[in-house]
Parts: C-alpha cells; structure tokens; sequence
C-alpha cells in the first residue's frame, strides 16, 4: 500500500541550523558567564550540534542540569529569540537540493507535515521565511503540544492524515516517533545525529536528494 503521509523532521533534516543555533547559543551563553550563573570553558561546535533535535527543555537539563531554572528558562528564551531574528534576517538556509525534492514529493500528491521540537516563534518564522504553504500541510511544534515527545504527537498526526505514513528525520527521537506510528523510517546520515544513532532505519539518506528515491 503507498505512503499518503510523510512526516518530515526539520532541523538537520531540511534546515541546516547549526548556522543560525551556534550563533545564538554563543551569545546566551556569554551573557550566562555575565551573569557568574557558568564558568567560561571552551564548548566545541560538534558538542553544540548535538542538542539539535531535542527541545530546549532537554537541551538545558542535558547540557546544565545543575543551573538553576530560572536561569535555564531565560537562556531558553534568549536562544529562541536570537534565532528568530536571524530567521526575520534571511541567515536561514535549508539543505541544497530541499525544495526540489519536497517539489517533487508534492508533485507525487503526498500529504506532507513537519513535527519539529521546536517552539512556535521558530515555527512560525521560518514558515512564512520559506513560504512552506507550498509544499506542506501543516507544522507541528512541540511548544505547542506542552513539549510532549514526538512520539505522542504523532498520534495527533495521524488522527488528522491518512495513512499509511513514513517519517524522515536524523535523530533518535524521530525513529522513536516511525515506530510509534508502525511506519518505516528513512534515516538522514547528513543531519547532527551522532554515529549509530540510526541504527534500526529502514533506510539511510546520505543526501537529501537520496530521499525522494528511498520514498516507498
């Protein structure tokens, strides 16, 4: 039976983010050693790039768990926001090849739906950044569901779609979410997923072009 619904993650899936994340992730954390809440210590990008995918709550309670909340919730903010204007500053870049491939995805009469643990400032950003009307149904943020995992929120997805589904995205979490939902799960090797993350994909995308052949 054909796939009707594909379930994109975003970040390192269509998005390349770590552009506009290392960024703002630098600057909060300076303002951090400001405020004496850190010690200053040399953070490596690679480090940096593998908090993309989780939401900020996760970030901070996996990066600094020890700081206290307040701090974490500001921090978080500070993040959100610093991104946001980037976006509004056409720093934004999505992967080469994205837009041909969803072009041609859409072409082929899929449904096509983002969830994303991202929050809806950044949702709605980039969706009016990128003009996603013309390739997507609809962006689910995580914010917008309390920060639920992408495995509960999928279930709202596929309340509202028709199956059978297929998920795409570079993390762990996205894997999770194709088994909650007993689809297949194409595996994007480019994304910041760390080495045998995947392991377990019914298939692997070394490029984003490789999507559109790997689509069941």
């Amino acid at each position: 039976m054909m796939t009707k619904t594909i379930i994109f993650d975003y970040d390192g899936t269509i998005h390349n983010t770590l552009g506009i994340y290392e960024p703002a992730f630098r600057e909060t954390y300076q303002w951090l050693t400001k405020q004496k809440a850190v010690e200053e210590r040399e953070i490596g990008s690679a480090e940096i790039a593998g908090w993309l995918g989780l939401n900020s709550k996760e970030m901070w309670n996996t990066f600094l768990p020890e700081l206290d909340q307040s701090y974490k919730e500001q921090a978080s903010r500070m993040v959100g926001d610093l991104m946001v204007r980037q976006i509004r500053k056409h720093k934004a870049v999505w992967y080469p090849g994205a837009e041909e491939m969803l072009t041609a995805l859409k072409n082929r009469r899929y449904h096509l739906i983002i969830l994303s643990n991202c929050k809806a400032s950044y949702r709605e950003a980039h969706w009016k950044e990128f003009g996603m009307e013309r390739w997507f149904d609809r962006f689910y943020d995580c914010e917008s569901y309390g920060f639920r995992p992408k495995t509960e929120i999928v279930q709202e997805i596929i309340r509202e779609y028709a199956g059978p589904y297929l998920v795409v995205g570079d993390r762990r979490q996205d894997l999770e979410c194709a088994r909650a939902c007993k689809s297949p799960f194409i595996g994007c090797l480019y994304g910041y997923g760390e080495k045998g993350e995947l392991n377990g994909a019914d298939h692997l995308a070394e490029h984003i072009e490789d999507i559109l052949q790997l689509v069941i």
